[in-house]
């Protein structure tokens, strides 16, 4: 019985033990990593138990593909031992480790120079007296920082008249792990083309190249490349240096070229890459009238005449090619806008300021003309309409706008009218054909047609005895009608007022 007891006793002693055995843990990070070149620390800590084991041995290995590959050994009696081809790269981070020390529960390594290679899973085992072995893995993950560059297709690019697209500049991130992307910022309408290259050693190499037809506004253009690697962005840019045609137009036309008109020139511009190095002129379906030509410009001599007409074409050239404008003159014998005091200042544009004052005065002209003829018609309402520089008769007995007094008056009638004895017919009375028809043969037959004759007419006629006329003193209606005037004149209410 007490044999039993004693024996149950040392068997829960020893579970005991065992248990307190399993608790001894390592402790590491489950992943790590660090660029190619760079240093990275794998961390290995053994948490023993209590009582605590024996650690006999420690030991780092790499283990890819399903292979474990010894990296570095550490033992309390025999030492440190790194294995090739660690043994330059790889230590352990304390120094008592290194000494031949029984303590080894810290056994972090430090590796150097990072290899992709070195890209894998390492265990860091321990190995312990009666627990046996304990052990825990991490994950290293190398990157590669890509090189990237940004270059032109050619220092010079040119621009030919087919308009074909060409590749202008390519940006490339080589060797990078992970691979990066690249963009564009420009504002040239190109387009882009990518490709990846995967390498041996598990690095990737990015290339983009972009195209673009080369033309005149392409030139000095900025094309930026962007690379994004993980977090980080990387640029770089170029300026376009294109080469083209010149692009020509003519000055010095300002479509007012008339006869007389002295200094006139025309003006030969280009837009160029490079600069235009020779200019020509020519005149269509003729000959180039008398001008001086110097550098880019055609001076033309003496006053301009009709000779001068016709269309002018200035050829400019350089290294690319050679392009053409032309300008069409007229001649025109006046000119379109005679400049202040007649003098003649062809080549320059008016002053803004002088023409804004002319058209304001012009304005303020205008408003004062206005202004006094609306006052003219309003006070027209209330005065005479008629002629004053004709004086007609207001009545066909004679009397006249003068009045009485500007004229002789008529001699009297007789009571009864004496004839000659001559002949039966004279003694007959006359035909009055109106109510003041003046007899006798030798008056002007216009005489007898109007009832009325001026004052001047009647200080010229002589009166006789024959003279027949008739006087009556006129109707009251008319006579009201009638306004006598400060010369003695009678003018009737209807011909002065409305």
């Amino acid at each position: 019985m007490a044999m039993a007891i004693f024996t149950s006793f040392w068997i829960l002693l020893l579970a005991a033990n065992l248990s307190g055995g399993r608790a001894q843990t390592v402790q590491m990070d489950s992943t790590k990593s660090g660029f190619v070149g760079a240093q990275v620390e794998l961390r290995c800590l053994f948490v023993n138990s209590n009582p605590p084991v024996k650690i006999s041995q420690v030991t780092w290995q790499k283990f890819l593909n399903g292979t474990k590959q010894n990296v570095a050994i550490a033992n309390p009696t025999m030492g440190v031992s790194v294995l090739p081809p660690f043994k330059e790269r790889v230590a352990f981070k304390q120094p008592a480790v290194r000494h031949r020390t029984p303590s080894l529960e810290d056994t972090t390594i430090t590796f150097s120079n990072l290899r992709l290679s070195d890209e894998a899973a390492y265990i860091c085992e321990y190995t312990t007296f009666p627990a046996g072995n304990r052990e825990n893995m991490v994950n290293l993950t190398v990157f590669a920082q890509p090189v990237t560059r940004l270059t032109l297709t050619a220092p010079i690019i040119v621009a030919r008249p087919q308009k074909h697209r060409m590749t202008v500049a390519t940006c490339v991130s080589a060797n990078g792990k992970p691979p990066s992307v690249i963009t564009w910022e420009t504002r040239l309408k190109g387009e882009a083309t990518f490709q990846e290259t995967h390498n041996a050693n598990g690095t990737v190499t990015v290339h983009s190249s972009y195209t673009v037809v080369p033309t005149r506004e392409a030139h000095k253009q900025k094309l930026t490349c962007t690379v994004t690697y993980r977090k980080e962005k990387i640029t770089e840019s170029v300026v376009l240096n294109v080469q083209y045609e010149p692009e020509v137009f003519i000055e010095g036309f300002d479509g007012n070229w008339y006869l007389n008109r002295q200094n006139v020139q025309l003006t030969c511009m280009a837009d160029a890459n490079p600069p235009v190095t020779v200019y020509q002129w020519r005149l269509l379906n003729g000959s180039l009238p008398n001008v001086e030509i110097r550098n880019n410009s055609l001076f033309f001599k003496g006053p301009v005449t009709y000779d001068l007409a016709g269309t002018y074409v200035c050829d400019a050239t350089n290294s690319v090619g050679t392009r053409s404008g032309q300008v069409e003159v007229n001649v025109t014998e006046y000119p379109n806008n005679p400049p202040p005091g007649g003098r003649d200042n062809p080549q320059e544009q008016q002053n803004p300021g002088a023409a804004i004052g002319g058209a304001v005065g012009g304005v303020a002209l205008l408003g004062v003309a206005a202004g006094l003829l609306f006052i003219f018609l309003r006070r027209r309402q209330h005065t005479f309409k008629g002629d004053y520089s004709t004086k007609k008769h207001a009545f066909g007995n004679g009397y006249s706008k003068a009045g009485a007094g500007g004229a002789p008056p008529h001699p009297a009638l007789p009571k009864s009218p004496q004839y000659p004895d001559d002949s039966d017919d004279e003694k007959k009375p006359p035909q009055i054909s109106g109510p003041a028809t003046f007899e006798g043969g030798e008056r002007d037959s216009e005489d007898t047609k109007r009832p009325y004759f001026t004052v001047e007419e009647a200080e010229r006629r002589e009166y006789d005895g024959r003279t027949l006329s008739f006087q009556y003193e006129p109707d009251a209606e008319i006579a009201d009608d009638m306004v006598s005037q400060t010369d003695g004149s009678v003018i009737s209410k209807k011909e002065w007022y409305v």
